[in-house]
């Protein structure tokens, strides 16, 4: 009995061999692997090395090496069916059932024959495009997209007759069974009808290789006016969809030497730069991109150009893709060529040169998202902006690196008009978090729903409390002491109410606070002091012991109080999700927030408030 060859096949794609090794050795970043010393043998100057891209670990001190299992096993000292246990744990991915052997040696004996024919398929679709007279409306058509017989030759391009059963009958002579037909994928039949016909008629035939250079599958385009323009393999013992990368076998080795990965869509948009010298480039055969896709792209390089077409459907392909990239920490850029041009259209139309020229130039990814939502929308209406928004922040959730993440966060809210300190302040925590969705309208129309931290609460409570000393604690109350919070319009319609000489109550703030989208529900709120933190007593006490400045300078400290409550539920949250960096980098946004509360609570006496 054994697992099925599919499930560890899929555990080895999903499994980060550098995260797993990473639980049993420190490992540093060293160019594109991960370096430290050897867990196998002694020694002090590393020679351990780890390849994401590879997918492997090798020692150059102990010559040990292999896959994420071979490294679990040596170091677990367990067996190849214990070791896919422990690392299917380490990721989260359920077992399934045991499987008897033979049942999986059936299964490659007949990926085996799909791949026997398809090739034989290939063998003879290659001959009637170069030779047959039927194939010349194909070769014609070839020759119209200027494609070069040295190219056609490279992607064994070729051409199936207008036939029901021409190729049947080819693979019968060499020797198939109509069952092994059947189970290719090469041929379509009803279900209910023993009767079966060529799937592929009359189109050029485009074969897909796995990155080994084996042919599993096919895409047919329709020389005539059919109204599938395309039509591809179905899933077979030897395919299946959204795991492979149409180019990949002839581009890998370029793509390694480069550093990064040009994707494009369909079959000519990544033949045609091929044949003007740009190799760095992948397909993802006309589909949705997919994470398995993406894993095997990242085995590569780290970092990808998206070249889709640029009408609305490649702009919104363009940015699934996106997320899918960033979600495998893949660097990423757009490319969009003008007039909504395609890679094929525009290098034969411009040359390779101004290809490369604009590929240079490409956008970085949150460019391009913000420039897509920013089309059509009219910022000064406040449901046109949240759309926007909440296009936006999903790609900007995606970025793991906590720095890029702030940057990105930063140009998106500059561009998107968003000014408000404490609602910048509102969607950055739901980023930091990772909450699945931020409710943008609702946030920009009216935030009546939002709490209060109990240091604003507090110190809105004492300024309603008591006008003799709200005019001295407004002198001292600084702007940085109140701009990042989401009461910042109230603690501005107070002072701006105060220095004009009004009445502070509940109507003025309301008629002050309006166009900021502050809700009287907040305002009755804080007034009020609904805290539920204390009672009237409590504030009064507080109020006549304290004198302004210990006020403030208490407020100060309750604000660096609550910051650290914040931490410490978003640390737990990235300790439950085994999120390392973003752990390492909460721990130490920590530890300054408690220095400089540790410096904040010396004796009030002692203290004034600038000082904070």
């Amino acid at each position: 009995m054994r697992y099925p060859q599919t499930f560890i096949d899929d555990l080895k794609r999903q499994a980060d061999i550098v995260r797993v090794i990473q639980d049993y050795v420190q490992l540093k970043k060293k160019g594109a692997n991960w370096m430290a010393c050897c867990p196998f043998h002694k020694e002090k100057t590393p020679s351990f090395s780890v390849s994401p891209t590879k997918e492997i670990f090798y020692c150059f001190g102990c010559h040990k090496g292999g896959s994420v299992f071979n490294f679990v096993m040596e170091i677990e000292r367990v067996a190849f069916p214990e070791a896919i246990k422990i690392v299917a744990d380490k990721i989260g991915m359920p077992l399934p059932k045991l499987v008897d052997d033979s049942r999986f040696e059936a299964r490659r004996q007949e990926s085996d024959e799909v791949v026997q024919l398809n090739s034989w398929a290939l063998d003879w679709w290659q001959q009637q495009l170069e030779s047959s007279a039927e194939g010349r409306i194909a070769r014609d058509y070839l020759i119209q997209r200027e494609i070069t017989d040295e190219t056609q030759k490279t992607f064994r391009l070729g051409y199936a007759i207008d036939s029901w059963d021409a190729l049947s009958s080819h693979l019968r002579q060499k020797g198939a069974t109509q069952q092994q037909i059947e189970r290719s994928g090469l041929v379509a039949k009803k279900e209910d009808n023993d009767r079966s016909w060529d799937r592929f008629r009359g189109r050029l035939m485009f074969p897909v290789f796995d990155h080994q250079g084996r042919p599993i599958a096919f895409g047919g385009r329709t020389l005539k006016n059919d109204d599938a323009k395309y039509i591809n393999s179905p899933e077979t013992a030897a395919y299946v969809k959204g795991r492979h990368l149409f180019g990949l076998n002839l581009t890998r080795d370029e793509i390694r030497r480069q550093g990064f990965a040009i994707l494009v869509e369909g079959f000519l948009d990544l033949i045609v730069p091929y044949q003007f010298g740009v190799r760095n480039i992948a397909a993802s055969l006309g589909t949705a991109l997919t994470q398995d896709q993406v894993k095997l792209l990242s085995r590569f390089a780290r970092k990808v150009v998206v070249n889709y077409d640029g009408d609305r459907a490649g702009v919104q392909a363009a940015k699934k893709s996106i997320e899918i990239l960033l979600a495998e920490d893949l660097e990423v850029k757009v490319l969009v060529l003008p007039d909504n041009a395609d890679p094929d259209e525009y290098i034969r139309k411009f040359g390779v040169t101004e290809y490369q020229r604009r590929r240079a130039q490409a956008q970085p990814h949150i460019q391009f998202v913000i420039e897509n939502a920013l089309r059509g929308r009219n910022l000064h209406r406040p449901a046109e902006k949240a759309e926007a928004v909440e296009e936006v922040l999903p790609y900007i959730r995606a970025v793991s690196s906590s720095v890029q993440k702030r940057e990105y966060f930063d140009m998106a809210m500059d561009a998107l008009r968003i000014t408000d300190p404490a609602l910048r302040r509102e969607f950055w925590i739901s980023l930091r978090l990772r909450s699945p969705h931020v409710d943008a309208k609702q946030r920009l129309e009216g935030r009546h729903q939002a709490t209060p931290t109990i240091a604003e609460q507090r110190m809105l409570e004492l300024l309603f409390a008591d006008e003799r000393k709200r005019d001295e604690i407004l002198a001292i109350l600084r702007p940085e002491d109140y701009e990042d919070l989401m009461t910042a319009p109230i603690f501005r319609a107070v002072i701006d109410l105060t220095r004009n000489g009004e009445r502070v109550d509940f109507d003025s703030l309301c008629q002050k606070t309006e166009p900021e989208n502050i809700s009287p529900s907040l305002i009755a709120t804080v007034m009020m002091g609904d805290s539920g933190k204390w009672d009237t007593r409590e504030l009064h006490a507080t109020n006549q012991s304290l004198t302004p400045a210990e006020c403030v300078f208490s407020f100060r400290v309750m604000k660096v109080q609550d910051q650290i409550e914040q931490l410490k539920s978003e640390l737990a949250e990235a300790e439950r999700a085994e999120d390392a960096e973003r752990v390492a980098a909460l721990s130490n946004e920590f530890m300054l927030l408690s220095q400089k509360r540790q410096r904040a609570l010396v004796p009030i006496s002692e203290a004034h408030p600038t000082e904070m």
